[in-house]
């Protein structure tokens, strides 16, 4: 493992702690923060109809809940890989992880402003993490990528898929009620601060993040093949998560059964999203997994629309590890179709900010062909042409190849 404080030009600052400390608290760090990319917005999901009955504020309105990070995601993705120029890579990111937790406190206070306001900080901080975590990983773990990118990736999703289940049950045990329970995920954010901050001691004094004010990746097919299986992964997940179990209930299944399907779906998503990285690389090209993720796509795509429920929970799996498995690859691509770690964080900059707009639309467009068709049978098959696309980029972005300085 290289770690970016030893090829530095100044001595460490403390030469007491051994390296291997340095690694464990570096590794401890990233697993820490990635917990905090995903909790503090699943966990608002199920809370959503008890936030708007509390607030007395509309239905869209309240959508706008699990929107806003979303589009805080695609406006500043651009964005962190200069910040990340200016301050440095460790630095930037405890602005970030800091931001979420404001924004987490934010939420607690009894205002709808401070609510909305919380809601977008932490947006705009998860941001910045989702952004640099791939390249710092790319950058101080060269020969480790694929094992780490899915320990990231497993951190993130597994509270995620915590936070969604257990949000509305603690919300229901706390005097503060769902205000409680959305600030509890800040002790996470408050212990991922505590621990980074060796980091910003041991950081990297020269040779940091360095951003081309001319960079070519927007122009680069390449790059844009990554962008969209970024996007359309997003558009999949974020659409599924938000219309999955009124799809069921439509279909006669009860409410909690639903619930318990999308639950299926995320912790399925789980083990997948820590073994496809180190499959992806060991493998020359990564198209094989491209082919097996859009398989496991349509798969689940085809058996909900069969409408016949015994099935549903296989249908959920393979939407699940589908979903797992395209997360994990996409995030690989930042560094494997990238030479250095500055264009890794472009691209993962580039491919964030157009993914998240793409997921902000996806459930967005799929209630609308839902009302216009009256069916969601109809709306479901626009996921189907969506995996479709998902793999013709995918097969590009797959390739052996690296983009051009």
């Amino acid at each position: 493992m290289n770690k970016t404080y030893e090829m530095s030009t100044q001595p460490a600052e403390n030469p007491q702690v051994s390296t291997g400390m340095k690694a464990l608290l570096l590794v401890l760090g990233i697993i820490l923060i990635a917990t905090t990319l995903r909790a503090p917005i699943t966990s608002v999901g199920p809370l959503v109809e008890t936030i708007r009955l509390d607030t007395g504020m509309s239905h869209t309105l309240a959508g706008l809940l699990t929107t806003f990070p979303l589009l805080a995601f695609a406006v500043v993705s651009p964005i962190a890989p200069k910040l990340a120029r200016r301050w440095g890579m460790e630095k930037t990111l405890f602005s970030g992880v800091a931001a979420v937790t404001l924004g987490i406190v934010l939420r607690f206070v009894p205002s709808v402003a401070a609510l909305f306001a919380g809601t977008i900080l932490l947006g705009l901080g998860i941001a910045v993490s989702n952004v640099l975590l791939p390249s710092l990983i790319k950058r101080d773990f060269p020969l480790r990528v694929g094992v780490m990118t899915g320990i990231y990736s497993v951190s993130m999703n597994i509270f995620a898929a915590i936070a969604s289940g257990v949000s509305l049950p603690v919300s229901n045990h706390l005097a503060s009620g769902w205000r409680g329970s959305l600030l509890i995920w800040g002790i996470l954010s408050l212990i991922a601060l505590i621990v980074w901050m060796p980091q910003l001691r041991y950081a990297h004094r020269t040779g940091e993040v360095r951003i081309s004010s001319k960079s070519s990746i927007w122009r680069s097919k390449l790059a844009w093949q990554v962008t969209i299986v970024m996007g359309l992964q997003s558009f999949v997940f974020y659409s599924v998560v938000s219309w999955l179990p009124e799809i069921l209930t439509d279909r006669g299944m009860s409410g909690s059964t639903a619930g318990w399907m999308l639950s299926l779906m995320q912790f399925f998503s789980v083990p997948v999203t820590f073994f496809v990285p180190i499959l992806a690389g060991r493998f020359k090209n990564q198209r094989g997994l491209v082919v097996g993720t859009f398989l496991c796509f349509v798969l689940g795509f085809v058996l909900l629309l069969s409408g016949w429920n015994a099935i549903v929970p296989v249908a959920v799996v393979l939407v699940g590890i589908g979903t797992g498995a395209a997360f994990g690859l996409v995030t690989m691509f930042f560094m494997l179709r990238t030479r250095r770690t500055e264009q890794a964080a472009e691209l993962s900059g580039m491919a964030q900010s157009v993914g998240y707009l793409l997921a902000a639309v996806g459930p967005l467009l799929i209630g609308l062909v839902h009302d216009l068709s009256g069916s969601w049978t109809t709306a479901t098959s626009v996921l189907l042409i969506v995996a479709i696309v998902y793999m013709l980029a995918g097969w590009g972005a797959g390739n052996n190849t690296y983009i051009e300085e």
